[in-house]
């Protein structure tokens, strides 16, 4: 990662992204992940329900404490293989200063599956 800007989009290229609030209802280590990284289970409520995800984020996040936890996910990427893991959702975050994952979410609880604009 870099921190020079993106190239520019337009508002519809924006739209394209499908960014949803979804609740971590199971966190699991995924040891047999190439890098650090934790297996998520993503509540987004409705008909989206449930989905899966792989997520490096150890350095900040043990399992036991991102159950409950609200945060922000791509849903409309197509699904990808992680190892073991079908990835179905991209879980966003941001980096630290030293470049380890810090998850993003809202300030306040929000109903399950809305959507970011």
């Amino acid at each position: 990662m870099t921190d020079s800007p993106a190239p520019e989009i337009t508002f519809d290229d924006f739209l394209k992204l499908d960014i949803r609030v979804g609740r971590i209802s199971r966190a699991e280590p995924f040891p047999e992940a190439r890098k650090p990284a934790l297996k998520l289970w993503v509540d987004f409520g409705g008909a989206l329900g449930e989905k899966r995800s792989s997520a490096q984020i150890t350095r900040h996040y043990a399992p036991e404490e991102l159950v409950g936890r609200q945060v922000l996910a791509v849903v409309n990427f197509p699904p990808r293989q992680i190892g073991k893991v079908r990835s179905e959702v991209l879980v966003l975050g941001v980096p630290d200063a030293d470049g380890e994952v810090v998850l993003v979410g809202p300030g306040h609880e929000v109903p399950l599956g809305g959507r970011l604009f």
